[in-house]
């Protein structure tokens, strides 16, 4: 199989099915997920968008950059953050559902949770994605909540939580663990109830680990992209930039797309961006230099 050929194979796998169990397809050969940050303290953006007005002027404007997904996140999962209750979470995301529910209707929202309580809340009011960082490790009841409602569900590595991931985070091999936590935890979710085209997968780049375990990952997509399932990469201004060029999270825009483009190039289908409209050019201009 020539290389074309095998990214070929890998972008057909991306059909991915959300609330409803339809497939979610784009009209570009990418997908994007626009970050809203409705955080006091998030490590790019955090306080900019953190009550409702703002937080639904700045989805919306993602919206329009070409967003294909709206990924509402209430709780910082920067390293270091401290945790939220369900309720404090929940209070800061339904007015923001409420008013893109009133503005932009047919938009697909997802809700970067683990918790139970909340992932039910937003799911009830029509949400079709839950980004977990954990595995449903952090709340087991999450597992339940999936199962009933059979939405789209990023499973994501990590080690470790926000509070403590990078505190010496330590790996024998790093592509091998990733790759077996991926096919432990689908097969764990699949046997459940949930139908395995629900899920994404999310390396997790910047949740425990270091910045070698990190460019490690980034170098060997194909460790993950032969699971038969899309991937979802999540590197928009992360510490990954900070300690490869040194820049401080307000800077790492060109790297992040760049990253993005050269990423897409080898078969990675959805991107996680705060900058929407930079990673639908960058991802433009590397597809069409390809295929000339």
């Amino acid at each position: 199989m020539t290389d074309s050929t095998r990214q070929s194979a890998f972008v057909k796998s991306a059909d991915w099915h959300i609330l409803g169990g339809r497939a979610l397809k784009t009209p570009s050969p990418f997908g994007v997920m626009g970050i809203v940050n409705l955080t006091p303290d998030s490590f790019y953006d955090g306080g900019q968008h953190d009550s409702p007005v703002p937080g639904i002027r700045h989805a919306l404007a993602l919206r329009d950059q070409g967003a294909d997904i709206l990924d509402l996140g209430a709780e910082s999962s920067r390293p270091g953050a401290a945790e939220l209750s369900p309720r404090q979470e929940t209070q800061r995301l339904l007015p923001v559902l409420a008013g893109l529910q009133r503005e932009a209707p047919t938009a697909i929202i997802s809700v970067d949770t683990y918790h139970a309580e909340t992932a039910a809340s937003v799911l009830q009011l029509g949400v079709s994605i839950i980004n977990d960082i954990s595995a449903c490790s952090f709340d087991p009841a999450l597992l339940d909540v999936l199962v009933q409602y059979k939405p789209g569900y990023v499973l994501m590595h990590s080690q470790g939580r926000p509070k403590t991931m990078q505190q010496n985070p330590r790996y024998d091999d790093v592509r091998r663990e990733v790759r077996e936590f991926f096919e432990c935890e689908m097969s764990r979710l699949v046997r459940a109830g949930l139908p395995e085209d629900r899920i994404m997968l999310d390396p997790g780049i910047g949740f425990g680990k270091t910045l070698e375990h990190n460019l490690t990952l980034l170098a060997h997509p194909e460790d993950w992209l032969d699971l038969g399932r899309p991937v979802l990469m999540a590197l928009s201004m992360k510490s990954v930039f900070g300690g490869l060029l040194g820049l401080p999270p307000q800077q790492r825009g060109l790297a992040t797309a760049t990253a993005t483009a050269l990423l897409r190039g080898k078969g990675i289908f959805w991107h996680r961006v705060h900058d929407v409209a930079a990673a639908r050019q960058a991802m433009t201009v590397a597809l069409a230099l390809e295929g000339h």
